[in-house]
């Protein structure tokens, strides 16, 4: 299901010892400062280094290139962003040790939403703001996707068979009557935008009930921002979709139409996952799965 979490995660696992390594290696000034395992990450495994750093080493076949994408781009585009993300502070190179490219990048405070969801509704509002200040018209170099930022029927094909991981739920289908909606309506017609392309609750942190941070850039790519306004579903708490699209003030009704159904289709790519770490199979994250059914809840609540 590549709309939520690209390839499949194997079950490959790095040791601090190389850590440890490849900072002596190549960065040796930071290489006696505390070294803690963090839990998450799909294509990345992730460290914190000291109070302010995070180490992430690529993990699947296609992270090398998400991490390029990241390093390249995201210090040009955080400078106008209006909440913390993981800046790359340093650049690991290919060596003897690794193969791959890895980063050094800002360690961003608080807990992923999906163990500690958004609960204020100024969310709304702070979301909308870190949006409008993403959104703006991209380069003809930006980065392109094969799964987000399209039109969505693009997707349909995949879309369509996902629907299974729901075949018990009551709202299913309203959720495909959203679906088709979203394919039906007129596509973006305007200049490719920059979008962050993974808004979910894993991909963003929390404090004190408030959006805190966005993390993971390596969808980063240009195209129609639906993609990321499917987020006032996905992140925020029930009605806070209307206030969010108020602050957000650019989506037209067909926008708002392509977002729920971007929504629907995350949704499903969480319950999958989810279930699959129900199960205990790889790849799977348990707290996806109610994540998932959340947003299916909020997308049909505002029918």
């Amino acid at each position: 299901m590549p709309v939520i979490g690209g390839s499949s995660m194997g079950e490959l696992k790095f040791e601090q010892g190389l850590v440890r390594a490849l900072l002596r290696d190549q960065h040796s000034d930071l290489a006696d400062l505390e070294l803690r395992d963090v839990n998450g990450g799909w294509d990345n495994q992730q460290w914190r280094l000291g109070e302010e750093l995070a180490v992430r080493l690529p993990r699947t076949e296609r992270a090398p290139a998400l991490l390029q994408a990241e390093q390249t781009w995201l210090p040009v585009l955080a400078e106008r962003l209006p909440l913390p993300t993981p800046v790359p502070v340093r650049i690991g190179k290919p060596s003897s040790l690794f193969e791959h490219i890895w980063t050094i990048a800002r360690w961003v405070e608080g807990e992923p939403a999906d163990h500690t969801p958004i609960a204020r509704v100024e969310a709304a509002d702070v979301l909308a703001g870190f949006l409008g200040a993403l959104h703006h018209q991209a380069p003809a170099d930006a980065p392109a996707n094969p799964t987000r930022g399209i039109p969505l029927a693009g997707l349909r094909q995949e879309v369509d068979s996902w629907f299974e991981v729901i075949a018990d739920y009551a709202g299913a289908d309203a959720a495909r009557e959203v679906w088709e909606k979203a394919v039906a309506a007129p596509a973006w017609q305007g200049a490719p935008l920059w979008l962050h392309g993974d808004l979910h609750p894993a991909n963003v942190v929390v404090r004190d009930g408030m959006l805190a941070g966005v993390i993971d850039f390596g969808e980063l790519c240009a195209g129609d921002p639906a993609t990321d306004l499917s987020a006032a579903w996905i992140l925020l708490h029930a009605g806070a979709a209307s206030r969010f699209f108020d602050a957000y003030e650019h989506a037209d009704e067909a926008t708002v139409a392509r977002a729920r159904g971007w929504a629907v289709a995350r949704a499903l790519g969480l319950i999958w996952i989810g279930q699959r770490g129900r199960l205990g199979l790889p790849g799977g994250k348990p707290t996806w799965e109610p994540a998932g059914y959340a947003t299916l809840e909020r997308v049909l609540a505002a029918n």
